[in-house]
């Protein structure tokens, strides 16, 4: 017994292995509760139902910042990032660790909304029923954990190792905002997606649909044989998740450049994570309605990334600032998009010119 609290009490990137163990507990305790509770049988989620989900989600993700909190005042975690280790007090350690965490889980929960613009596009490429939708997000999702918490590993001990990488993040998130402000309005072509082109080289694929299923049995058109083919929903699956490691380029080094806290970064990741399907059901019918919002996070990326090379000659930017001008600028994406587009007498959006 007095081993395994040892090892509990032992600290793993900055914070005991029982911490870190709760929280993954907790995820798994709300993934279980999302499929065995809401959809256990496939089923086109309702507007209210995924509004309570998501906002759900969103809130848990906000009170876990108080979790935070409370962890950095307690003194139970050793932080690995420079403001929150250098902090006066246990009191401004914690206010600290609060505003980082805060400022992490909103640019994330604002990139995870590009996710629903490529999601959207995917499923209706396919003609995927929203019925059968939620099974491919949550496989999409549990893929999504594991991805991150990879990325977020290996970025982590680079910083450590090599405290330059930090920049090389930062030029990164320029240079992608940048990009992002100049193509704001350009729409993937998935018909030429390469990933796509190779799985309709490389395996058999059906034309229809089969349910919930993404492997069916099937004749072979050349032999007859009985043999596997994949189905759309696999297909769709595939694309989401090599779609999630593009935006994952993008959203790893974004937090990083928030704070270099494994902790408040994978947490943050996550918890923007989890309530993305519920998300998407509730705005994949007005993602119209948001599209200003592209520009509003191509500023964020350029603020955070160049945060990074003004502090070499401003000195230091404190937390509740950056939180701020995040805030900011997000809300008024949002905002402006809501108030540039209009729905017309046919019920369609149409972006005011």
């Amino acid at each position: 017994m007095d081993t395994i609290t040892t090892t509990l009490g032992m600290a793993w990137l900055g914070m005991p292995v029982w911490v870190w163990l709760s929280f993954l507990a907790l995820v798994v305790t709300v993934l279980a509760i999302d499929l065995g509770l809401f959809h256990r049988e496939a089923h086109e989620p309702s507007m209210k139902e995924s509004t309570v989900i998501a906002g759900s989600c969103m809130t848990l993700g906000f009170l876990f910042s108080w979790v935070v909190w409370w962890l950095y005042y307690s003194g139970a975690a050793t932080s690995l990032d420079d403001d929150i280790a250098g902090a006066a007090d246990a009191s401004a350690r914690a206010w600290t660790a609060w505003e980082l965490y805060l400022t992490g889980w909103i640019v994330e929960q604002s990139l995870a909304f590009d996710n629903v613009f490529v999601m959207s596009m995917i499923f209706t490429y396919f003609a995927i029923p929203p019925k059968y939708q939620h099974r491919v997000l949550f496989y999409g999702i549990l893929g999504v954990i594991v991805l991150r918490a990879i990325m977020i590993g290996l970025g982590a001990a680079l910083i450590h190792q090599f405290a330059w990488i930090l920049f090389v993040f930062a030029a990164f998130l320029v240079f992608t905002g940048i990009k992002m402000l100049l193509m704001a309005d350009h729409k993937p072509d998935l018909e030429a997606n390469p990933v796509l082109k190779w799985m309709r080289k490389h395996m058999r694929i059906t034309k229809e649909i089969h349910g919930q299923s993404f492997f069916v049995h099937e004749p072979d058109p050349k032999t007859g044989k009985i043999v596997r083919h994949a189905t759309p929903l696999f297909v769709a699956l595939v694309l989401i998740e090599v779609a999630d490691l593009i935006f994952a380029v993008d959203s790893v080094p974004a937090i990083f450049a928030i704070t270099q806290d494994p902790f408040i970064v994978y947490t943050s990741n996550i918890f923007a994570i989890l309530g993305l399907r519920a998300l998407y059901f509730v705005l994949s019918a007005m993602v119209h309605r948001f599209h200003y919002l592209k520009y509003a996070l191509a500023l964020v990326l350029i603020y955070v990334g160049g945060k990074i090379f003004a502090q070499q000659f401003i000195g230091k930017i404190e937390p509740h600032i950056s939180l701020f001008v995040t805030f900011t600028l997000l809300a008024g994406g949002i905002v402006f998009s809501l108030i540039k587009t209009r729905k017309d007498s046919s019920g369609t959006a149409e972006v005011a010119r």
